[in-house]
């Protein structure tokens, strides 16, 4: 008879097994990795422990009473990232095609109440058909329990979702609920519905690529913050975007080593163009103005009129948003107030000081933007921004105009420090808009309108280009000159390291969704 011994050591060699070699071969052959050799890539050398790596489903329908694979198509677990605990699950495809069941709900969940215990991420790695169609209502319900879980979750532990492979259906809701979104190029997608229903329904025809894609979602919908070629890529970059963040919300933003140096930076005084009209990159300010090489933005392929990202500064953690003058002169529309407030919600959760870069010219003019409720999604920053209690500092760069003045982190809604270089414009509206309705009159009865509509102009200019009204109103803390930059935010950051904000007592508030 078989000893315990050699029982225990046969279960175990066949939950490693997983689906069979076949099905390992054929999730090879799509150019994807399986669930065991993403974690392996993920954790630390021999950091790993497995949860649960015994527990099979328990349906008798459809023959499955016959069919039993030890995890029941799913690896939890918890190990450490670069020396830092992390609680993960990886779905596994060769096992009823990663189906979501009664039990691979249980163990998904288990692996998430210890992280909330704990204070400890939670990444999920997702790779399924699905709910299994065989358990009906149990498996609906396992899905229920994740989305409760997931947002209790909330702000309290960071969430990361990787998919890669299919998520389909109601399986979107978790990931969509979690903090970032990573997929891969190719053979990940994500939708509610298929191509074939969207064809029977709508007579689109439609790709799996097209309709939920890595691309798509990337770059049309804003679901996906991340995207690389392959699995090992993600991954990386899954590691990479940990290494930003605290274990939870208890938690200061993350410190490396820093040694003070020379912090000033001449490359900033060349960096606007002398004609304000001119784009520039602002990527080229955070740059210069960051720790070297620190700066990892965060869907950078969605919304590209506003940057947002993650960076070091001195050391410290920060979060940075930031208009963009290259993409639509970095007017704010309801992409990229979505974007920005989604990504300062994150960081004020999770204590981590928020670096503002200004250069607006305001909220994108037309009857799309208005229609499709450029005021309710304008306000979503508004409020990210109002509600913050992290320490919030401010550069304008070069043009403030009009509410998006006031949205993007002014003083009047809770900026601890504002800055301003040489170059900032503070008015509510452009010289040219101005000059036309304050000046209407005088330049409608000039002989010569081009030449008195210049002269306005030039006057309102002179008066209100700049940043020292502002300043002369306290607006403004300080007009610094861009090479200084560097020095003064660490040095602002610092001062504010001990901030305590407390908002009103209430249940919570109702951001305009």
């Amino acid at each position: 008879m078989e000893d315990k011994r050699e029982k225990l050591l046969r279960f175990r060699q066949e939950a490693l097994a997983g689906g069979g070699e076949k099905r390992i071969a054929s999730q090879h052959k799509k150019g994807k990795l399986t669930a065991r050799e993403r974690i392996q890539l993920l954790m630390d050398p021999d950091s790993f422990e497995e949860i649960g790596q015994l527990k099979v489903h328990r349906c008798h329908d459809f023959g499955m009473e016959n069919e039993r694979y030890y995890g029941d198509g799913v690896v939890t677990g918890y190990g450490t990232v670069n020396g830092r605990l992390i609680y993960v699950y990886a779905q596994d495809f060769t096992v009823f095609g990663g189906s979501l069941s009664e039990t691979h709900a249980e163990k998904i969940c288990r692996i998430m109440d210890l992280a909330m215990q704990n204070g400890a991420p939670v990444v999920g790695l997702n790779d399924s058909g699905g709910a299994r169609i065989q358990e009906g209502v149990n498996s609906l319900g396992g899905y229920a329990d994740l989305f409760y879980r997931n947002t209790l979750a909330s702000g309290v532990i960071p969430q990361i979702s990787a998919i890669m492979g299919p998520c389909a259906g109601g399986a979107v809701y978790s990931p969509a609920i979690t903090d970032f979104i990573l997929m891969t190029e190719g053979n990940s997608y994500m939708f509610v519905t298929g191509p074939n229903v969207v064809k029977t329904v709508t007579h689109e025809d439609v790709s799996f690529e097209e309709l939920g894609g890595a691309s798509t979602h990337s770059t049309k919908s804003g679901v996906a913050h991340f995207t690389g070629e392959n699995g090992v890529m993600v991954i990386e970059q899954l590691k990479k975007l940990l290494s930003y963040i605290p274990q939870n919300c208890e938690e200061e933003a993350p410190m490396t080593a820093y040694q003070p140096a020379d912090e000033s930076r001449p490359k900033l005084g060349a960096i606007i163009p002398e004609n304000p009209n001119h784009p520039y990159d602002i990527r080229e300010v955070v740059d210069e103005v960051v720790d070297s090489n620190s700066f990892f933005e965060v869907h950078k392929q969605y919304a590209a009129n506003i940057v947002v990202g993650f960076a070091r500064l001195g050391g410290r953690s920060i979060g940075v948003v930031a208009n963009q003058p290259a993409v639509l002169a970095g007017v704010l529309d309801i992409e990229a107030s979505r974007k920005a407030a989604r990504f300062v919600r994150f960081c004020d959760c999770f204590n981590i000081p928020l670096l503002v870069f200004e250069d607006v010219p305001g909220f994108l003019p037309g009857t799309d933007q208005e229609w499709n409720g450029i005021i309710t999604n304008g306000a979503k920053l508004l409020y990210a921004f109002c509600e913050a209690t992290v320490p919030r500092v401010t550069v304008i760069t070069r043009k403030a105009y009009g509410g998006a003045y006031d949205v993007m982190n002014s003083k009047h809604i809770g900026a601890d420090m504002n800055f301003a270089w040489p170059t900032a414009e503070i008015a509510v509206m452009g010289p040219k808009g101005a000059a036309e309705i304050i000046f209407k009159k005088e330049i409608e009865e000039a002989d010569d309108k081009e030449a008195k509509l210049q002269e306005k102009i030039d006057e309102y200019t002179r008066k209100f280009a700049d940043p020292y009204r502002a300043a002369f109103r306290g607006f403004v803390d300080e007009v610094i000159l861009p090479e200084n930059t560097r020095e003064k935010l660490i040095r602002a950051f610092d001062m504010l390291r001990n901030k305590a904000v407390k908002l009103p007592r209430k249940k919570h508030g109702n951001i305009p969704l």
